[in-house]
């Protein structure tokens, strides 16, 4: 049989235990999430078990009239029995139930624009096993009350500001203001609230058939690729459509267990600058979507970096040193095997380190410059890889002016620097109006408490953004610096009044349409219109045309219109100027040698 044959029959691959059944090299058919998970597991990293959905049976549910192959149910039911093997523990049991997360992993990275399911598995029955298993009853509701919410939202379609809401009532109620004020007693009244909601709005009950809630789960990542979201993401980013995206069904393990437990994000260089340096943040007693969704004020991953910040709370490296050894060795090692800036998503259960994935970071094009050229130069990569790994395109973001130090500055907020870069804009609210204003061809910056998804076509419109809550790794930072748009997150002295257009800060008030200018690589909001500067490129782009002077062929001409664009062109080495307009054909010698 073909392996071709092989793959159109085969749609699970498992992974975890030390093995997989597949590698880095399959990514086309296990998405990057899966094929990466594969790669790590045969590495021996700890990486919790599960098994991948092909991208073929995304590809097969469309052109099926959203119907699986005939073999995906009993592959499902095998790769679930090695998970069960594996963790010794089964899905659906009362007493000692396995719990699975259910995620989407197309060849492409696309952060955010498709569906996740967290805790799958729960129920009435098996939260109690659970909480005996762990021997904490809070930490078994806390991971419920999440479940409902996000399968309620995700899979059920139901608005997830219905739960946030049931949730801020018993938070004022008792007088909390963070989810880890909430007791086991509190947590399980939630829970009922939230099941009650469920089925007032549905006409029928939460379900709690585990293998019910599990191919719900998977039907609904499959139709997240076809979410509006996603296909701006697509379109944006010349993704195919008919590349499907696979799903990742993985055994769970809990950063939100104690203080003995985390969850993070990590790159394994700076993503805005390309610095050789650990870059991320992590939570204590938390799970992923609180670190990505500004839900908590997260922490720094180092020392160093938590004294830069000015942050009191205790990095990684202090809070947990012994993990944070074993850590920075393992994605050490994750960078110098795929040869690229890795960015890294981990857990940490009761002391015990977990890798949930890697993949080559996104980044800014001055950091992707320097980590290009500084691979080349410790010898992971060749100057001709170094040359490809920079996208021609991204260098215009290299070409944006920044703010003139000498200006003044109306300070109105700092948060952090997130996505370097300045832009002046009109404030904006909602994504929907960012992107009118913008397609009319006005500058706009976007506030909002934190972006989700949902906003990607609001910050691809405006020329910078801001967000009241969310860390350097929350997701306003991770998609404004792929797509080059300075980003200030976090900044926590803004109280966002959408219905009434207006932001508050430091005793100031300014509404929808008021001009801001953004610092990104200060992290600054400024009142009004800022004098800009143009900039600076830095050796290292000088280094990269260096070596790509070494391979090129071709030799390289610029059109230009005028005689500044020439001079320009020339500083930037072309080796001939060509004319645009036919009336350029009549410029006087004069003119002509002004360029020479």
């Amino acid at each position: 049989m073909s392996t071709d044959t092989l793959s159109k029959s085969r749609w699970v691959y498992s992974f975890g235990g030390g093995s997989a059944d597949g590698d880095a090299s399959m990514k086309n058919l296990l998405g990057g999430k899966g094929a990466n998970l594969a790669e790590m597991s045969s590495l021996g990293l700890p990486v919790p078990p599960g098994f991948t959905i092909t991208t073929e049976a995304c590809v097969h549910y469309y052109s099926n009239d959203k119907t699986y192959p005939p073999e995906l149910t009993a592959q499902v039911v095998a790769g679930l029995a090695t998970v069960e093997t594996i963790t010794a523990k089964r899905f659906g049991d009362p007493a000692n139930p396995l719990l699975v997360s259910v995620r989407s992993g197309a060849r492409a990275s696309m952060p955010g624009m498709m569906d996740t399911v967290l805790n799958l598995g729960l129920n009435d029955q098996t939260v109690e096993g659970l909480a005996k298993l762990a021997g904490d009853r809070r930490f078994a509701f806390d991971s419920y009350r999440r479940f409902i919410q996000m399968y309620s939202n995700v899979v059920l379609d139901l608005d997830h500001h219905m739960f946030e809401e049931i949730l801020d009532e018993h938070k004022e109620r008792l007088d909390v203001t963070v989810d880890t004020g909430l007791s086991a007693d509190d947590w399980e009244a939630v829970v009922i609230d939230y099941k009650a909601a469920v089925a007032r709005e549905l006409g029928k009950p939460f379900p709690q058939d585990p293998q019910e809630q599990l191919w719900g789960a998977i039907s609904a990542v499959f139709a997240s690729w076809m979410n509006e979201r996603a296909k701006f993401y697509r379109r944006m980013h010349d993704i195919p459509e008919s590349w499907g995206t696979a799903v990742n069904v993985q055994s769970m393990v809990f950063g939100n267990m104690g203080d003995s437990s985390a969850t993070g994000v990590a790159f394994t260089r700076n993503p805005s600058t390309g610095e050789a340096r650990l870059y991320g943040e992590f939570l204590i007693n938390a799970q992923g979507e609180d670190v990505v969704a500004g839900i908590r004020t997260p922490q720094a991953l180092t020392k160093i970096a938590r004294e830069e910040m000015g942050e009191k709370a205790p990095s990684m490296e202090e809070a947990l040193p012994e993990v944070f050894t074993q850590f920075k060795s393992v994605v050490e090692k994750l960078e110098t095997h795929y040869r690229d800036m890795q960015d890294i998503e981990f857990t940490v259960e009761k002391g015990r380190l977990y890798m949930l994935q890697t993949r080559n970071g996104k980044r800014t094009a001055k950091a992707a410059l320097k980590v290009a050229v500084d691979l080349a130069t410790e010898g992971l990569i060749t100057k001709e890889e170094a040359v490809m790994r920079v996208e021609p395109a991204s260098l215009d973001q290299l070409l944006h002016p920044t703010i003139d130090p000498t200006s003044s500055r109306d300070v109105i907020t700092a948060g952090l620097p997130a996505s370097p870069g300045a832009a002046t804009g009109k404030v904006v609210f909602d994504s929907d109006e960012a992107e009118r204003l913008g397609s009319a061809g006005e500058s706009v910056i976007l506030v909002r408490e934190e972006t989700s998804p949902e906003d990607i076509h609001g910050m691809h419109a405006a020329r910078g953004i801001v967000t009241a809550r969310g860390g350097m790794t929350s997701h306003a930072a991770v998609v404004a610096r792929g797509m080059g748009r300075p980003c200030v997150s976090g900044a926590g002295e803004i109280q966002i009044y959408e219905k009434l257009g207006e932001f508050r800060a430091r005793g100031r008030v300014f509404k929808a349409g008021d001009i801001i200018t953004i610092d990104g690589s200060k992290g600054e909001v400024l009142s009004g219109a800022v004098k800009m500067i143009e900039p600076e490129l830095s050796g290292d782009f000088a280094t990269l045309m260096v070596w790509a002077d070494e391979v090129r062929r071709l030799k390289v001409r610029a059109n230009a219109e005028t005689p500044l664009d020439a001079r320009t062109a020339r500083q930037f080495g072309a080796e001939g100027i060509g004319l645009c307009r036919t009336e350029h054909m009549f410029f006087d010698e004069d003119r002509i040698a002004a360029v020479r």
